[in-house]
């Protein structure tokens, strides 16, 4: 089974990835249109060229990468996405041939965390406008992705793991809630500016508390996220 796991940036995704990787039956691949991305598009994101030089930037060849024989020999393959990422000139027609799963967080929160990490962050940055038409995209060609919400994983891991992985078809595998310390052999050259946090875990953080209260540009963003975000929450699995 090969997963896409579509998400947004500070979205619970690099943990997920490491939920995955746990398995012994997993491979997994880390963000692997964003050298694609940052090329087609000339945005100056921290180790841009570093990011560059470890990926092909040609949409066909990363493609290609995702529907070759599963790395390591491995029975299934966790491909960890950023929505964002699906810019045009991407092909998405890929996407019909693996199984597809949306990861969405509380709009409020990334609009809090991913502004602590990145200057004027805009809506296309996040993700979550990107999120609801590649659900969409998949819906109307009579697909039946699923939505989970980073909230409820954090809240109960081990029952919102296993709705997961009964919904698209895995069998359930305990490894999933815990991995070592000090990140992935798999992660991305861009793991030192952004994973920090998450190395350091050995399995999910708690649940969290209240929203963050916003105001000023954060606030603005957040809004306008709410549509989207509220729209794949209605279908999201449930605790």
């Amino acid at each position: 089974m090969r997963i896409a796991m579509w998400s947004g940036p500070r979205n619970l995704s690099t943990a997920m990835m490491y939920s995955f990787g746990a398995r012994a039956d997993c491979a997994v691949v880390d963000e692997p249109f964003y050298a694609t991305y940052l090329a087609q598009t000339g945005f100056d994101h921290p180790m841009r060229d570093e990011i560059i030089a470890s990926q092909p930037t040609d949409p066909a060849k990363v493609i290609e990468t995702l529907l070759r024989p599963i790395p390591g020999g491995k029975a299934h393959f966790y491909q960890k996405h950023m929505s964002q990422h699906m810019i045009e000139g991407v092909p998405r027609d890929w996407v019909h041939r693996v199984a597809n799963v949306f990861l969405i967080r509380h709009p409020a929160r990334v609009a809090a965390s991913f502004s602590a990490k990145y200057d004027n962050p805009t809506l296309a940055d996040i993700g979550f406008v990107q999120q609801a038409e590649l659900y969409d995209q998949l819906v109307a060609a009579g697909a039946h992705p699923v939505v989970v919400d980073s909230a409820d994983i954090r809240r109960d891991p081990e029952t919102m793991l296993k709705r997961l992985c009964a919904a698209i078809g895995l069998g359930w595998d305990p490894a999933m809630l815990s991995w070592p310390a000090g990140g992935h052999p798999d992660d991305g050259v861009w793991a030192a500016h952004w994973y920090g946090a998450v190395h350091q875990s050995t399995g999910f953080a708690p649940a969290e508390g209240a929203l963050p209260d916003l105001d000023g540009p954060r606030a603005v963003l957040a809004e306008a996220a709410m549509p989207a975000y509220d729209r794949l929450r209605a279908v999201a699995l449930s605790l």
